[in-house]
């Protein structure tokens, strides 16, 4: 088997190879606790799980999972809505791109007030990041399909449901994966610096903790934790696409 074939087979084994060597050069060269053993800290990541690490994952993914379903339903339904409807989106547009820009971690003092200090407000925070980024791109998308395809479909017959169908959904769902693993990547960041106010769950506190006590090895073990978090869902996007977009996988095997 090549390098090269090797990657490509085992993409997830080959990253964390390269991260671990990296770790491990840092560790040598740098020889301070601030840089844990990665070693000492995998055996200390599996420790914790068997006592609240665990817990503090669930709490973040169950964040994430609630944020995600809350954005798609918003976002793709507001998305085509606009991608189909120019004269609504000539209205709309202008309010979206003023809010689209604006950093959606300056909202968490307002989300708090509105929504108290416990998950609503934590939740509502990433809902807010990735709607904008879900609606965006499934507008664009749908308004982004040349007009010859809906007048080809219509022609054949196509009711609207099946112009939905057969049309626009397969047009928009490989553009509206990609943003969705854009998405996840900043709210699962901005997670963590909301999981510091007011909570006691969640990754981000576990990592902040283990720093204010100086435990850098139970702070890079939530690093850890995080990390899969984001692999978790990256590879959960993965699958889904697989499923959902059979004819991506069909055109690179005919390449």
């Amino acid at each position: 088997m090549s390098i090269q074939t090797f990657i490509y087979k085992y993409k997830t084994l080959y990253g964390s190879l390269i991260i671990l060597l990296t770790w491990y050069l840092l560790y040598w060269f740098i020889n301070s606790p601030i840089i844990p053993s990665p070693f000492v800290t995998i055996i200390e990541f599996f420790s914790l799980l068997t006592d609240d690490l665990l817990l503090h994952i669930l709490v973040s993914l169950y964040r994430i999972i609630l944020a995600v379903v809350i954005s798609l339903v918003l976002g793709i339904s507001v998305g085509l809505f606009l991608g189909i409807n120019d004269k609504y989106d000539a209205w709309i547009s202008p309010m979206i791109y003023l809010l689209y820009p604006v950093p959606k971690i300056a909202f968490l003092p307002v989300l708090m007030i509105l929504f108290g200090l416990g998950d609503t407000s934590k939740v509502m925070l990433v809902t807010i990041i990735i709607f904008f980024q879900i609606l965006v791109t499934t507008r664009d998308s749908v308004k982004g399909l040349s007009r010859e395809l809906f007048f080809s479909i219509k022609s054949l017959g196509a009711n609207k449901l099946q112009v939905y169908q057969h049309l626009i959904i397969p047009a928009v769902l490989p553009k509206l994966l990609t943003a969705l693993r854009i998405s996840i990547g900043t709210s699962i960041a901005v997670l963590f610096f909301a999981e510091n106010f007011a909570t006691t769950h969640g990754i981000g506190y576990f990592i902040m903790d283990s720093w204010t006590r100086v435990d850098y090895v139970q702070m890079f073990a939530g690093i850890i934790a995080i990390s899969l978090l984001g692999l978790i869902l990256f590879k959960s996007i993965d699958i889904m696409e697989n499923r959902l977009c059979k004819w991506i996988r069909l055109e690179k095997i005919n390449e």
